[in-house]
């Protein structure tokens, strides 16, 4: 029977088990033997991350072609107006070609959200907001990079959910093995 376990990834640790020097890893809060990551967060991402030793259910989460659904909480400099929203939504052309449409809601702040260590940078007379997007790829950096080209740079982007799968529970560093 496959082995499936969710993690929350902090801030500033990569997303594999080899070590690096000066940079933590998951080997460093993962003591399961036989897992790999099923897709990656890049080093300034926290959120979830799935690990399985079925390498067909792995192909299913990380591979853009089976369209696996994950969400997203990032926030933004700046507040989106309306057409930079809607440009979200219907897809944005990055340097790789076009996106594929998402779906994208300004929200608050999640009340459960943990304090990130060290804090985002503020800017005096630049607001903040909170975007929930929904994909259906996974490109490098895919969520920074479409927020980028609407004009309101990524300053924390936390993945919540992979299809069924959530965050809900865990606490940065922690892990579930379902």
């Amino acid at each position: 029977m496959a082995r499936v376990l969710l993690f929350n990834k902090p801030f500033h640790v990569l997303s594999q088990f080899s070590p690096v020097e000066g940079k933590q890893t998951l080997a460093d809060y993962i003591d399961v033997a036989g897992v790999y990551a099923a897709g990656r967060l890049d080093f300034d991402s926290e959120g979830l991350m799935l690990l399985t030793d079925d390498g067909g259910l792995q192909a299913r989460v990380s591979n853009p072609r089976y369209r696996q659904s994950k969400i997203y909480l990032t926030q933004v400099e700046g507040i989106p107006e309306p057409r930079a929203v809607q440009a979200l939504s219907a897809g944005v052309e990055l340097k790789d070609g076009p996106t594929r449409p998402v779906r994208v809601e300004l929200i608050d702040e999640p009340d459960w959200l943990w304090p990130r260590d060290p804090p985002i940078r503020q800017r005096k007379h630049i607001p903040t907001q909170w975007l929930r997007l929904e994909i259906s790829e996974g490109r490098n950096r895919q969520v920074r990079r479409m927020t980028a080209a609407v004009g309101h740079p990524t300053l924390r982007l936390v993945r919540t959910g992979i299809g069924d799968w959530t965050l809900s529970g865990l606490s940065p560093g922690e892990y579930r093995l379902l």
